[in-house]
Order: structure tokens, then sequence, then C-alpha cells
């Protein structure tokens, strides 16, 4: 008989044991053994009885505190670490309710977390985040029977305006690439790069030879995805390559560079050069100028990292390398 999905498993060990039955936990997700038993039927009613309460909760009394920190060694772990460090943080501004019997908190308590936390948009949403999962988690245990949390509201985050670069910045650039560290914004123009996977691209991920670079990080189509190295920066690229110390393409005092610590030199060059752009306006000045100059779009997508329904596998063949090579150097300004 097939046990539900997250119900647990009952197996028999092998050799001659008293209780060859062990009985595994599936909520969790981790497997956790719950004990043993002489025969299966025995396991099978060990393994329901602890279904019924698995984590021995009584569900009218359980505290806001209580109820997170369960949700933060169950669920939460799930989650990716930066994910699960901003709502962590967000928990600051709902402790003062930590006391209180979860079953007792409505929607006023819980907006009132958002309302008067005296941040932005951005923390406000992350409150309103975890009130979700918290419910969420309180629904799968029966401690409530709704969830305020769907009801929340907190405030629209502003609209932001990405600016590309102009021919004449790019110029301008080009002008003062002996400039300390100009050539870091100029690769980031010329590969679409993002300022981490600039940061942490490492030299033997540079392949001079076939001039192509190896990196990117976020999704599943952005890691670990080929780009060509574009004629105009080679020898940006070569000249680095050759000054590293601690293995990385770009570096600082022989060490990986900051991310910090760059956009404090980012923030030089925008003054000396009387600019004013991020360093992700970069990424989108580069999709821009492949679009502008008819690069293929799916080219566009496997260079930039991002998913494409026409892509198929992310096979890197000698065929569509010399494609993407192709289509980079479309940028010709």
């Amino acid at each position: 008989m097939k046990l539900p999905n997250r119900y647990g498993s009952v197996t028999k060990l092998s050799g001659n044991r008293r209780r060859p039955w062990i009985i595994k936990e599936g909520i969790s997700g981790k497997q956790k053994v719950i004990g043993y038993a002489e025969t299966k039927g025995a396991a099978l009613a060990i393994l329901a009885s602890y279904n019924q309460n698995p984590w021995d909760i009584k569900t009218d009394k359980i505290t806001l505190k209580e109820l997170y920190e369960l949700w933060l060694e169950k669920r939460a772990v799930k989650l990716g670490k930066s994910n699960q460090a901003v709502l962590k943080s967000a928990y600051k501004h709902c402790s003062r309710l930590s006391s209180m019997k979860y079953i007792e908190i409505k929607s006023y308590h819980m907006q009132d977390t958002i309302d008067e936390c005296g941040r932005g948009a951005s923390t406000q949403a992350t409150i309103k985040s975890l009130w979700v999962h918290l419910d969420k988690f309180a629904l799968e245990l029966d401690i409530v029977q709704k969830r305020y949390s769907d009801i929340l509201t907190s405030e629209t985050p502003p609209e932001t305006t990405k600016e590309i670069f102009t021919d004449k910045e790019v110029n301008r650039l080009w002008e003062n690439k002996n400039l300390p560290w100009v050539d870091s914004v100029l690769f980031l123009l010329y590969t679409g790069f993002r300022i981490s996977e600039m940061i942490n691209l490492k030299i033997e991920k540079v392949d001079l030879e076939e001039q192509t670079m190896t990196g990117g990080t976020k999704t599943a189509a952005g890691k670990n995805r080929i780009v060509p190295i574009h004629s105009k920066i080679l020898d940006i690229v070569k000249k680095r390559y050759s000054q590293s110390k601690g293995g990385y393409l770009f570096e600082h005092e022989g060490k990986r560079l900051k991310d910090g610590a760059y956009r404090k030199i980012w923030s030089n060059i925008m003054d000396t050069l009387k600019m004013n752009h991020t360093p992700h306006e970069c990424r989108h000045t580069f999709r821009s100028r492949l679009d502008s100059a008819g690069a293929n779009k799916v080219c566009i997508d496997r260079i930039m990292g991002h998913k494409s329904r026409d892509t198929g596998e992310r096979v890197y063949t000698h065929k569509n390398i010399d494609e993407l090579k192709l289509n980079i150097e479309k940028i010709t300004k």
C-alpha cells in the first residue's frame, strides 16, 4: 500500500532484530526517525498516531513566538538563505505580539505591524509576506480556519525608471578608459553581467583562446552561461587576467572585490565623469543595444541568462557559441 505524500514511511531493516520495522516522519522533509516496531501493522499504527499531531502542539494555546519558531524549524529551511534572512528581520516588527495566542491574532493586529513599522514599501511587503507564511502554516496545522493575511495591505513600491547609457556617454567612457576602474564599467556594458557576476568571475572561467567567459547567477538559465568576450573589451579582459593575483578577473589589492567596495568605486566614476547611472543600467543598456542592432532574440536571452521559450535545452555547441559571438559583435558603437 502506497502511503500519501509527506505522510512518512515504514521500512523493514535487515538482520535479526527485535523491532525490525523503522518509522520515519515525512512532514519536515528530512525523514526523521520517530520509532521502531515489531510488526508492520504496529509501525503503521505509530505513524498514523504521529500524523494526528506530529509536533505535539496545542492549537488553541500556541503563541505567535512558538508558531514562528516551529515555522523556522520546519518550513523556513526550505527557503533560500537571503529570503530566510529578510523574513527573520521582519519578525522583529511583529515581536510585540509574540506572547499572544496565534488563534487570537486578527487582521488588524497584523496590519498594525505593517503600518507602524516606520519603514518603506520593501520592509512592509516583507512583513506582509511573513504573515502569509505563518498563516499558511497555521492553516496547515488546523490552528486557524481562515487566513487574515490575505487582506493585508502595504505601500506600493515607487516606480523606478532605468536610464540606459547614451552613445555620448559610452564614448566618454572609452575616452577615459585609462582612469581607474572605468574599464569595469565598459566590461559591464559589453557583457550584460550583474555586479555580483563580475566580481565573482574567476580567471579559470575566462577562456582567452576561445574568447568566452562562463559565469552567472540567479536562475538556472543564468548560472554557468557562456558569454562571448566582445572584441572591444578583449584587451581589458586580457589586462585584468594578467594582473590577477587572487584568481578573480576584477580584484582589489589582490583579493576578491566586495560588492560594497565596488559601489563606492562606481559612485566615484559617475561623479568624475558627470554621469548618473546605476550599475544595473549597464545591463539594460547592453540588452537595448543588442535589440537595436537586430540581434537574435534567443541569443540575447542566452547571453543575458534569461529563460526563453525558444531555447530548448541549454546546450552550448560550437555552432551556437559561434552564433552568440556573431550576435554580440552586432554592438559596434
